[in-house]
């Protein structure tokens, strides 16, 4: 698809956003837009002339829902990139993460309307509209086959390559698009381990609560929201919540959770870089990075920190990422000890923590404590 303008159907029974929406598309040279769809019947009508390659779809919608849109695009056209445009509300937040689980490739969040029509439009046009770009042009939707890991020998100068058996403390993740299922995935297959994991996945305001419920219900670990002064604890998991960067402090005895405003980092709050820094202060070469799929570069110069402190990186591979931005850059730039599809990422954390030290099931048990 390269050079070739990518064709965006738009779905969506506010008159309004379909105005915004319209605008912003059709104003992009890049941009082929397709028109848009007042509800799901109209928008399948419209593909059946003309196939998009990613379509903007509502989550709620009268006559046929986002969910029941999202089921016919995924049985006629299942490797059509669909984006969820969901509302902040914790009705559509929950159904946005149904979505995800059902088949969406992202999700974005509506403009709240502060600010009026102009920021809602700087909104889409800065944030939207390279999603939308960035997913038609990869042209899939879901994930691909797996393959066998591969593992990267060469590492950039200046670099301290972790000793043998170097003991991890902690365990630091990042994700974007695609992200949500990937970590689902990954944390039903890895068992509960003695050490600490905090999780950065870009996501707004109420979306990561509800995520975090999400994955406290659906796998073995106790996973909550990070909140201000939590303290890390063996087998738990902090996820970063919505436009607040999750950073980490030494206070006494105890490594808590500290949240703040700071400026976005690489367009996000959360971010994945300044926990990642934060964690490397604090653990050094002591330090498990993972990156899991998403959109960017976000986890980069995090990466380069671990790396540089003589901790230890994996990413997953391109096979299985629903966009290898995040861990495709780190890749490229032979940060990473190991690429790896999804389905083997839980057990390269779980070999890498082992090392260095003896846990078995009564260890394990005893880390992941009563739920």
């Amino acid at each position: 698809m390269i050079g070739a303008r990518v064709k965006v159907l738009v779905v969506d029974d506010s008159v309004v956003i379909r105005k915004v929406l319209s605008d912003c598309l059709s104003a992009d040279a890049e941009i082929d837009f397709l028109g848009a769809a007042a509800n799901g019947k109209i928008a399948l009508q419209k593909m059946a002339q003309t196939v998009p390659d990613v379509v903007a779809l509502d989550v709620e919608m009268p006559e046929m829902d986002g969910l029941e849109t999202l089921a016919a695009i995924r049985k006629l056209y299942p490797t059509v990139p669909v984006v969820m445009f969901s509302s902040l509300t914790e009705r559509a937040a929950a159904t946005t993460l149904e979505a995800l689980r059902r088949g969406a490739t992202d999700y974005f969040a509506k403009p709240t309307g502060t600010g009026g029509a102009a920021a809602s439009m700087e909104m889409i046009r800065r944030d939207l509209v390279p999603r939308l770009k960035g997913l038609g042009r990869a042209g899939h939707g879901g994930v691909k086959a797996l393959t066998a890991p591969t593992v990267i020998s060469s590492r950039p100068p200046m670099m301290r390559a972790p000793a043998l058996g170097t003991r991890i403390d902690i365990v630091a993740l990042g994700a974007s698009t695609g992200g949500p299922n990937a970590i689902a995935d990954m944390l039903d297959k890895l068992p509960p381990l003695p050490v600490p994991m905090v999780i950065t996945q870009h996501m707004p305001p109420l979306f990561t609560r509800l995520f975090a419920d999400r994955l406290r219900n659906a796998t073995p670990h106790h996973v909550k929201e990070a909140e201000e002064g939590d303290v890390l604890q063996p087998g738990h998991i902090l996820v970063a919540p919505g436009d607040r960067h999750l950073v980490l402090r030494r206070e006494g005895a105890n490594v808590k959770a500290h949240l703040n405003q700071e400026p976005p980092e690489n367009s996000c709050r959360p971010a994945v870089d300044p926990m990642m820094r934060s964690v490397v202060a604090l653990y050094g070469a002591n330090v498990l990075g993972v990156v899991l799929t998403g959109m960017g570069q976000d986890g980069l110069r995090g990466c380069e920190e671990i790396r540089a402190a003589g901790g230890q990186v994996v990413v997953q591979d391109e096979a299985t990422s629903v966009v290898w931005g995040m861990p495709g850059f780190v890749a490229r730039a032979k940060l990473a000890h190991a690429i790896v599809p999804l389905s083997r990422v839980a057990s390269e954390i779980t070999s890498r923590v082992a090392a260095g030290r003896t846990f078995g099931a009564s260890a394990l048990k005893e880390a992941h404590g009563a739920r």
